[in-house]
């Protein structure tokens, strides 16, 4: 199973030893994780070292190493060169893509959010017969903004009427900065897994902005991360804890519905996306991307099991 491994304390040094992340401290261990199981490093303490071995190690196996500031936001990260055996056809086929395309692929996957917002407020015990209709109403691109017309509704719905989503600010807004900082890690993996560049994106487009593919993949995605926020807090979980970090760290092993009535997991999800995207590239048609469906709300219980 693959596994977020997250580095909060300072003064840890990070090595690679005979197939095994070690991390340690005064040169005494404190832990190891198997390399092959690693999914992504998560970074958030400062005093941190690795070894160059590590970082190739890392590479070899299509994982990457996420640097956060102190606000639990992704600031920087090292990804493999080299992720699939057809690379540079893919990349080619991404950045030709024409704007046609990129508004059907973002359309596609605006409605897929609205679509995961309202199994998540339906769960929940709120009403979101709406979030239908909104999904039905994105066009070619969202040119009406839909996405934000859902995300005002959302939210309040969702964590009460007070709630502002505010990257800056701590308390929910730190938790799910964090949760889609592990989900962002999730979807960069995948889109480099798949042959593509995470910075050349359908919709996200800022220049400075290296996830930018990764942050159109992520959008079916977030709502789990604002599910599990809620329970966080149900249980008292204000503050990104150790615990809530395990917590949103093990949201990639998550069950969800798969094609055919086959239940996969959300890493699986995310990989299966971004490899569809890669031939919706290639093909030039937007009906190739394939995104996971919503879950129902006794799939979305199996959050319960992640705040033990």
């Amino acid at each position: 199973m693959e596994r977020i491994v997250d580095i909060a304390t300072d003064g840890r040094h990070l090595a690679a030893h005979r197939g095994f992340l070690i991390v340690s401290e005064g040169r005494e261990e404190i832990g190891r994780v198997p390399l092959d199981d690693v999914a992504a490093v998560i970074v958030h303490a400062h005093g941190i070292t690795w070894s160059t071995n590590l970082m190739v190690a890392l590479a070899e196996r299509g994982a990457l190493m996420l640097l956060c500031g102190p606000n639990h936001q992704p600031a920087a990260v090292c990804l493999p060169i080299d992720g699939h055996h057809a690379q540079n056809g893919r990349m080619r086929a991404q950045w030709e893509a024409g704007r046609p395309l990129s508004k059907q692929l973002w359309r596609a996957l605006v409605v897929a959010k609205i679509r995961w917002q309202g199994a998540v407020l339906e769960a929940n015990g709120r009403t979101a017969g709406a979030f239908d209709l909104l999904a039905r109403k994105v066009g070619s691109g969202d040119p009406d903004n839909v996405e934000a017309q859902a995300a005002r509704r959302y939210w309040g719905l969702l964590m009460g009427e007070d709630f502002r989503r505010d990257r800056e600010a701590g308390g929910a807004n730190a938790l799910l900065n964090y949760g889609y900082a592990v989900m962002r890690a999730m979807c960069a993996r995948a889109v480099v897994a798949a042959g593509l560049h995470p910075s050349i994106g359908v919709h996200h487009a800022n220049r400075g902005n290296p996830f930018a593919l990764a942050d159109d993949l992520i959008e079916p995605f977030r709502p789990l991360v604002d599910a599990l926020t809620v329970r966080l807090g149900a249980v008292g979980v204000a503050t990104v804890t150790p615990e809530a970090k395990r917590a949103y760290a093990g949201l990639i092993a998550l069950d969800l519905p798969g094609m055919g009535g086959v239940t996969t997991t959300v890493s699986l999800a995310a990989t299966r996306a971004a490899q569809s995207l890669a031939k919706s590239f290639q093909t030039g048609k937007a009906a190739d991307l394939v995104l996971p469906q919503p879950p129902s709300a006794l799939e979305l219980a199996g959050l319960d099991a992640l705040l033990r």
